[in-house]
């Protein structure tokens, strides 16, 4: 008798019920981190996508894709990085992005990010900013 009291309380309590039960497998994935949050959070400390918007420490990067690298009106490039001759495209800011003073040496920028997933979510956010 007792047993079947707490058998009766716990399926009163939802134990032993199939609302308390876990589902087997495994966990649904988890959602892709927003470009738009990512950019904020690894690269709004120095640069911004706004138009008019003041420069900071680095330049603005709206419509920096295709844009020649070092030409931004009024922001001022190192020396090594102002000299170079291309137009950004998803495998040079892919290259930048992972270690930007082993692509052009004595630029100033120390970010680097080793994750591709994360990479490739900026660039792709960046070349609808304009």
């Amino acid at each position: 008798m007792a047993r079947s009291i707490i058998g009766l309380l716990a399926v009163l309590a939802g134990f032993g019920s199939a609302r308390a039960q876990m589902p087997f497998g495994a966990p649904p994935p988890a959602a892709p981190p927003d470009p738009a949050v990512l950019f904020r959070n690894q690269c709004g400390t120095c640069h911004t996508t706004e138009a008019n918007a003041p420069l900071r420490q680095g330049p603005n990067l709206g419509g920096v894709y295709p844009r020649r690298a070092g030409t931004l009106p009024g922001f001022n490039y190192s020396a090594g990085f102002a000299s170079q001759d291309f137009v950004w495209d998803e495998a040079r800011l892919d290259t930048w992005i992972t270690n930007p003073r082993a692509m052009i040496p004595g630029a100033v920028m120390t970010y680097r990010q080793a994750n591709p997933d994360i990479r490739h979510a900026i660039i792709g956010w960046l070349k609808e900013q304009h």
